[in-house]
C-alpha cells in the first residue's frame, strides 16, 4: 500500500522533478556500495629470448616480426663452417683414440714377439762369444802374454753383452704378457673425452639452426641478415603462452588486502569491456622505494608489482596496452583511486 502510494505521488509530480528524484536515488544507492580499488599497469605476455650460441654471421632469417610460429619451426640460421670444422676435428680425434684403444686391447702382434725372441737369441750368442774371449784373455793374462788393458776391455764387453741379454729377456716377457690394464683404462678415458667433445660440438652445431621452443608470436628480431651477434645476444624474442597477463602496481595501503589467487577485472584504457583474471604473483619487495618512504605517512608511496593472469577472452590482445585493474576483495583505509605506475621491476 505504501509503495503504491509513493509511486502514485511521484507520478503526479512534474517530469523534471521526477528525473531529479531518480538521479538522487541512484546516487544515494551507489554511495552505499564501496567503490572497487583500481590500480594501473600494462598488458604483457610471457617472453622468451633465443640467445646467440656463438658469434657467427646470420645467413638466413625464416620469419618476420609478428609471425605466429609453432614449436620446432625453424626461425633463423647462423654460419656453421667454423663449428662444423671443430666438430669434424673432434670426430677424427675420437676415431684415433678408438683405434689406439683397440690396438692396446689386441696386444702385440705375433711378428713382434718373434722378432723379440730373435733379438734375444742374438744377444745371447754375443754374450757367449764375449765370455769365451774374456776367459781366454784371463788365462793369457796370468802368463803375462796380454796386457791388463786388453783384459779389462774383454771383461767390459762380456758385462755389456750380459746386460743386453737381460734387456732382451724383459722386452720379450713384456710382449708375451700383453698390454697393462692401466694403459687400457687411460686409452678408454681418452676415447670418452674425445667423444664428449664431439658431442659438445655437434650440440653447438645443432643450435646454429634456431627453432621455436614453444608456439607463440615473434615479437622482435634485433639483428638483420649478415649481422654477427655477440655470444648470448638475443637473436629472436618471442611472446608465448595461452593468454596475456596484466602487470600492475599495487600501492602499499592495498597490499595487505590482495593475495595470490584473488579475482580481478582488467579494463583496457579507452575501452569498456572488462576481462576477468586472477592474481598469479606479487613481488615481496616494493618496486620503487625512496629512502624517505619507509616509515610514517610516506609509507603509502611504496608500490608492489603484481601479475594478473587473464582468461581466454583476452587471448588476442597485443602486448603493451595500458590498463586498469579492479580488486573487488581488496580492503584499504586510505588507498588512492589509482596507483602511479612508477618504478622499475624487481627480480622475484
Amino acid at each position: 500500500m505504501r509503495v503504491s502510494l509513493i509511486k502514485g505521488l511521484i507520478s503526479r509530480l512534474p517530469p523534471l522533478l521526477q528525473l531529479a528524484l531518480t538521479i538522487i536515488t541512484v546516487v544515494c544507492l551507489s554511495g552505499c556500495e564501496p567503490e572497487p580499488q583500481r590500480v594501473l599497469g600494462t598488458l604483457e605476455w610471457d617472453r622468451i629470448a633465443l640467445p646467440a650460441p656463438v658469434a657467427e654471421k646470420i645467413v638466413a632469417i625464416k620469419v618476420r616480426e609478428g609471425d605466429r610460429v609453432t614449436a620446432g619451426q625453424i626461425l633463423m640460421a647462423l654460419d656453421d663452417s667454423t663449428v662444423r670444422a671443430r666438430r669434424d676435428a673432434t670426430g677424427a680425434e675420437a676415431a684415433r683414440q678408438e683405434a689406439l684403444l683397440q690396438e692396446l686391447r689386441e696386444g702385440p702382434r705375433s711378428e713382434e714377439i718373434d722378432r723379440a725372441r730373435a733379438d734375444l737369441e742374438r744377444v745371447r750368442s754375443q754374450l757367449r762369444d764375449a765370455e769365451a774371449r774374456y776367459r781366454r784373455l784371463a788365462e793369457l793374462a796370468r802368463r803375462h802374454f796380454v796386457s791388463k788393458d786388453d783384459l779389462d776391455s774383454a771383461r767390459a764387453a762380456a758385462e755389456s753383452a750380459r746386460a743386453q741379454v737381460t734387456a732382451a729377456e724383459a722386452l720379450l716377457l713384456e710382449l708375451e704378457r700383453g698390454t697393462r690394464s692401466e694403459r687400457i683404462d687411460q686409452a678408454q678415458a681418452a676415447l670418452e673425452r674425445a667423444r664428449s667433445e664431439q658431442q659438445v660440438q655437434q650440440a653447438l652445431l645443432d643450435k646454429l639452426v634456431l627453432q621455436a621452443p614453444r608456439s607463440g608470436l615473434v615479437d622482435s628480431i634485433p639483428f638483420k641478415l649478415g649481422d654477427e651477434a655477440p655470444i648470448g645476444g638475443p637473436l629472436i624474442t618471442m611472446l608465448v603462452g595461452e593468454t596475456p597477463y596484466a602487470r600492475v602496481y599495487i600501492p602499499q595501503p592495498m597490499r595487505a588486502g590482495i593475495q595470490v589467487g584473488d579475482a580481478a577485472t582488467v579494463t583496457i584504457e579507452g575501452g569498456d569491456r572488462g576481462y576477468p583474471g586472477r592474481v598469479r604473483a606479487i613481488r615481496s619487495e616494493p618496486s620503487f622505494t625512496p629512502y624517505y618512504a619507509l616509515t610514517g605517512e610516506d609509507v603509502s608511496r611504496l608500490s608492489y608489482l603484481a601479475e594478473i593472469q587473464l582468461d581466454e577472452a583476452a587471448a588476442n590482445l597485443p602486448s603493451g596496452l595500458p590498463l586498469q585493474a579492479k580488486f573487488l576483495t581488496a580492503r584499504a583505509s586510505d588507498a588512492p583511486s589509482t596507483s602511479p605506475a612508477t618504478g622499475a621491476d624487481n627480480v622475484r
